[in-house]
C-alpha cells in the first residue's frame, strides 16, 4: 500500500467549507466521484482503497457542513457513502497498527461530524476493528464514559454521547454478549436503536426466538416500524428462516423511492422467492392503490397484469402515456390497451398538471397501435367510449379530442 504518495482527486475536490448554502446537487456529485475513484482503486489495491475510504469519511463532514440540508438529499447520499466505504475498510488487508490509525483518524471524525452525516459508521465501530482483540480494546476505552452517560440518565439527568453506538457495537464483535446486555440494562428509559444491540446478542448466543420478541416489544409511537421490522428480519435472515422473515416482514421492512425500486429491494433479499409472488404480495399491500403498482408489472414485462391493475385502479395518465409510446412497435396490441387506459383516467380527472398535448399523444399512440392490429380494431369508436361523461374531465379531453365541439 503506497498510501503516502498516493494521490487523491478528492482530497481537493471536498476540502473544508468547499460548499455554500445550495451546494447540495454539486456536494453529490463530488461524493460520488470520491467514490467512484475510491471503487476503481479497489479492483487492484484493497489496502489502498480502504485508505482512501477512511480519508474520504474523514473530510466528508468538514467538507459539506454549510450547506442546507433540509430536503433530505445530501442526508441519504453521506448515508450511501458511509455503506460503500464500510466494506472497503473492514476488506482492507492492514497490518493491526494502520488498522488502529485509522479507528483513531474515524473516531475523531465522528466527533467532528456535525451536522451528524456519517453517525452511521458507529454501528460499523466493531466490523470496522476487524479483530475481536481491537473491538475489545475499544469497548474498554469506551465503557467508562458509557456507564458515566447512563448512571447520569438513572439520576434523572439527561445525558447522551456519540460514543454509546460505537461501544454497543464494539462490545458486539467482540463476543462480550454478558458485558453488552449488562451495560444496556441500566439506561432506564432504552431506546429502541440501543436496544437492538441486545436483540442481536440474544441471536447471536442462539436465542433468535427471543431476539424477534425483544424486537416486538419495542414496538411504540416512538419507534419507527419500519426500522424495528428490518431489524428483525435481518436477525431471522441471518438464523436462515428465511421463509418466516420474507412472510413476516419483507414488506414491512422495505420502502424505496418508487414501487419497482421496492420491488428490487425486495427482490434482491429473497432471490429463492419468485418475483411474481414478491410482485402480488407487494399488490395486495396497498389494497385500493393497485395502478400504484403498473409500472413495476410493465417494467417485469407481466404486460397482462399491468392492464389488470391499470382497469382496477388509477394510473398517473402521463405513465401510461409512455408506456403506450414506448410499446407501440413491439407490443402493440398493450399499448393500444394502455394509450386507451390513458384517455379513461384523464376523462375521470387523474392526473396533474395535464395538457392537450398529453391528450393527443395518448390519441396518437392509441392510433398507431391499432394501424399495427389491424383495422379490425376499431379505435375511433374505443376512444370515444373511453371518453364518455359529463365531469368537467371528461368534457375537457373529449375537446382536446375534437369530439365535443357544441359549447
Amino acid at each position: 500500500m503506497a498510501a503516502a504518495s498516493h494521490v487523491w482527486a478528492f482530497r481537493t475536490s471536498l476540502r473544508r467549507n468547499a460548499f455554500g448554502w445550495s451546494g447540495t446537487r454539486k456536494a453529490i456529485e463530488r461524493l460520488n466521484e470520491a467514490v467512484g475513484e475510491i471503487e476503481r482503486v479497489a479492483r487492484t489495491d484493497l489496502a489502498l482503497a480502504g485508505e482512501g475510504a477512511v480519508l474520504l469519511l474523514e473530510k466528508l463532514s468538514p467538507a459539506i457542513n454549510q450547506i442546507d440540508s433540509s430536503s433530505g438529499a445530501l442526508g441519504n447520499a453521506t448515508a450511501g457513502v458511509v455503506e460503500k466505504m464500510v466494506p472497503l475498510i473492514v476488506a482492507a488487508p492492514v497490518p493491526r497498527r494502520v488498522r488502529e490509525k485509522w479507528m483513531e483518524r474515524l473516531f475523531d471524525a465522528i466527533q467532528e461530524d456535525d451536522p451528524p452525516y456519517i453517525e452511521s459508521l458507529g454501528e460499523h465501530w466493531g466490523a470496522l476493528c476487524a479483530d475481536p482483540a481491537l473491538a475489545s480494546h475499544w469497548a474498554d476505552q469506551l465503557l467508562p464514559l458509557v456507564r458515566h452517560v447512563l448512571a447520569d440518565r438513572t439520576s434523572g439527568t439527561y445525558a447522551y454521547s456519540k460514543s454509546g453506538t460505537l461501544c454497543f457495537s464494539a462490545l458486539f464483535h467482540a463476543g462480550r454478549f454478558d458485558d453488552l446486555l449488562a451495560l444496556l440494562a441500566l439506561d432506564p428509559k432504552p431506546y429502541w436503536h440501543d436496544q437492538q444491540w441486545a436483540a442481536k446478542a440474544l441471536a447471536a448466543r442462539g436465542d433468535v426466538d427471543g431476539a424477534v420478541n425483544l424486537m416486538e416489544g419495542l414496538r411504540s409511537r416512538y419507534a419507527p416500524d419500519m426500522a424495528l421490522s428490518a431489524v428483525a428480519e435481518q436477525l431471522l435472515l441471518n438464523a436462515g428462516r428465511v421463509d418466516e422473515a420474507y412472510a413476516r416482514y419483507a414488506i414491512q421492512a422495505t420502502s424505496a423511492n418508487t414501487h419497482i425500486a421496492t420491488f428490487r429491494a425486495i427482490a434482491k433479499r429473497y432471490p429463492g422467492i419468485e418475483p411474481s409472488r414478491i410482485l402480488g404480495d407487494l399488490i395486495a399491500s396497498t389494497p385500493g392503490e393497485e395502478g400504484k403498482w403498473f409500472a413495476t408489472a410493465k417494467t417485469l414485462k407481466q404486460y397482462d397484469l399491468a392492464l389488470a391493475l391499470a382497469r382496477r385502479a388509477p394510473v398517473d395518465p402521463k405513465t401510461l402515456v409512455r408506456a403506450a409510446r414506448d410499446h407501440v412497435k413491439n407490443q402493440p396490441a398493450f399499448a393500444l390497451e394502455v394509450a386507451l387506459l390513458a384517455l379513461y383516467w384523464m376523462a375521470r380527472g387523474e392526473g396533474y398538471e395535464l395538457t392537450g398535448a398529453d391528450v393527443g399523444a395518448a390519441r396518437d399512440h392509441a392510433v398507431a397501435a391499432a394501424e399495427t392490429l389491424g383495422p379490425e380494431t376499431h379505435v375511433s369508436e374505443r376512444i370515444a367510449s373511453n371518453v364518455v361523461g359529463d365531469g368537467t374531465a371528461a368534457r375537457w379531453v373529449r375537446q382536446c379530442l375534437g369530439l365535443d365541439t357544441g359549447p
